[in-house]
């Protein structure tokens, strides 16, 4: 997600010949992007999720921090990462699509359509990046039923949730596909549109360990604004992904169920947000650093 300022000294992004393109872009088929994007996922899931899962606990029930985490220690440690394999597999998979797609449909739209302004195409390939990410919302669903200690019992691996949600049909797999595909376009525009302009504020950087320094930076602070931002979307697509079976309830509907249950206060509905604003920080500062310095490598 992002515009082209965040590779420090790129050219100009132009669209009358191939040679105007950056040696990024041009090199969008080698399929490097998807790489290194996949690869940031994988590191950052394995560092931060003790931490969401804190926090899905705290967006689920509208508890406070400390009882989440004493919920996670009557759980066991071995049920510390319990539910980690859809989310690797979901985020390697998302975030490989979303940095890749976002590079190719950049270079394709700027192509055909060359009229257009840079920032409008731009944008529309985050916005086409974010809804393709969409078609992965069963790890989504599924990490959010394995997540649940209600669901303790019912299942214990993502197998068996898989087969579980196979019984209802393939509509259960994408139940909250609309906060989902919400969220995405939403985060993905910003962050694309704003992980340039943001990292060349910055002090500039001289060494390697700066330029690694400037990019969890960068990174961090547009991940915890929109990770702040889309909370009360994730607050209801939790409760969404939580229920098997039965009718699918809009996501107005169950907004204003949420709202009535934590006293129609605005607080109560953020509740967990300032540990969400933290592990995002350091979420998308991991992913953000770990693109940027394989890109410089593979």
């Amino acid at each position: 997600m992002m515009d082209s300022g965040a590779h420090d000294k790129r050219p100009p992004m132009l669209t009358s010949s191939n040679q105007d393109l950056s040696p990024h872009i041009a090199a969008v088929g080698d399929g490097k992007h998807y790489f290194c994007g996949c690869c940031a996922a994988f590191n950052n899931v394995a560092i931060t999720y003790p931490v969401q899962k804190i926090l899905f606990r705290q967006q689920l029930y509208g508890i406070k921090t400390r009882d989440a985490i004493l919920q996670l220690r009557r759980d066991g440690f071995r049920n510390l990462y319990r539910g980690i394999l859809p989310p690797l597999m979901q985020k390697t998979t998302t975030l490989a699509l979303m940095f890749g797609l976002y590079e190719d449909l950049s270079r394709l739209l700027r192509k055909h359509v060359s009229s257009a302004p840079e920032f409008a195409t731009r944008s529309v390939a985050a916005l086409l990046a974010g809804t393709t990410e969409a078609i992965l919302t069963p790890f989504e669903r599924v990490q959010t039923l394995l997540q649940d200690h209600k669901h303790h019992d019912k299942f214990t691996n993502t197998y068996q949730a898989f087969r579980a949600l196979r019984r209802h049909g393939i509509a259960e797999y994408y139940r909250g596909l609309v906060p989902i595909l919400f969220r995405n376009g939403f985060s993905n525009v910003l962050f694309f549109g704003l992980r340039g302009p943001i990292k060349e504020h910055l002090p500039t950087a001289t060494t390697h360990s700066a330029h690694l320094v400037n990019d969890f930076i960068c990174g961090g602070v547009l991940g915890a604004m929109l990770g702040f931002l889309s909370f009360p979307v994730n607050v209801v697509k939790a409760r969404i992904q939580s229920q098997i079976g039965g009718p699918f309830q809009s996501l107005p509907m169950v907004f204003k169920t949420i709202w009535i249950e934590r006293d129609r206060k605005l607080i109560n509905l953020f509740r967990g947000a300032h540990l969400n604003y933290h592990r995002s920080l350091i979420s998308w500062g991991i992913i953000n650093a770990t693109y940027e310095f394989l890109l410089k490598i593979v």
